[in-house]
């Protein structure tokens, strides 16, 4: 039985050891978990330097490490989660502690993460503290096996969608599919025209936001992308609308 990987590197992991590479080359923790998960915690505690270095791997799916005599090449497609606290003190916007930090230090924290790599994560989700009714609350929600069951049958969409391609899901579109899979209603393209102005989103953060709401609309079991994805797939952007 195939396992996929799950990697979680500490935060003074150097550059050579997250991407590779040594005197006699290794792979790094981004290769190391080619196919499975590379999960960052407390993304601003690592050193902006080894930060910067997971762009172009996250980008191309691999890395390659040149040395006078061989050059290698190391496959790195993974799914990056990372998490941080919202601030240094880590209670901005909490309703019960208040923040201690001052408007300088949270700018000053925020900024360890360049705007290139957040450009390069799909989804950034503020998760709040969860309350005390809301922990001891017995009632039915949704069963992990349904949730299985609907994501389940998206992957089933998606792999028949580019059945005979080299790409097996969403977030692997190039350009060309974008714009044959990615056509919008009226409402939606007016509705990401406007907020793209606004908030001045890169090109980048622009196709990031049509593959989510394409994956969004797979999940509603939608064969079009309607203003509710796109929607939805813009409030996934909640570090970009803090930083703009």
């Amino acid at each position: 039985m195939a396992i996929r990987p799950f990697r979680s590197p500490h935060h003074t992991i150097s550059d050579v050891g997250l991407i590779g590479g040594g005197t006699t080359p290794k792979p790094g923790e981004v290769s190391l978990a080619h196919n499975g998960v590379l999960f960052l915690d407390e993304l601003p505690e690592f050193k902006k330097n080894v930060l910067e270095v997971l762009r172009q791997p996250i980008e191309d799916g691999r890395v390659t490490i040149s040395r006078s005599l061989l050059s290698l090449t190391y496959p790195s497609r993974v799914m990056l989660v990372a998490a941080m606290n919202p601030c240094p003190c880590g209670y901005l916007s909490d309703p019960t502690h208040p923040c201690t930090c001052t408007p300088i230090a949270i700018h000053r924290y925020r900024s360890r993460i360049s705007g290139p790599l957040l450009d390069r994560i799909d989804i950034h989700i503020e998760v709040p503290a969860v309350k005390y009714r809301d922990l001891a609350d017995r009632s039915e929600a949704e069963s992990s096996t349904a949730i299985a069951g609907r994501v389940g049958r998206s992957r089933e969409l998606q792999l028949e969608r580019y059945r005979g391609t080299k790409i097996h899901c969403n977030a692997q579109m190039t350009p060309r599919f974008i714009k044959k899979y990615c056509e919008l209603d009226p409402a939606g393209n007016r509705m990401l025209e406007l907020v793209t102005d606004r908030l001045g989103f890169s090109a980048r953060t622009y196709t990031r936001i049509l593959k989510v709401a394409r994956t969004i609309a797979d999940l509603d079991g939608s064969d079009s992308i309607r203003e509710q994805h796109i929607a939805e797939a813009i409030q996934y952007r909640s570090l970009d609308r803090k930083t703009s």
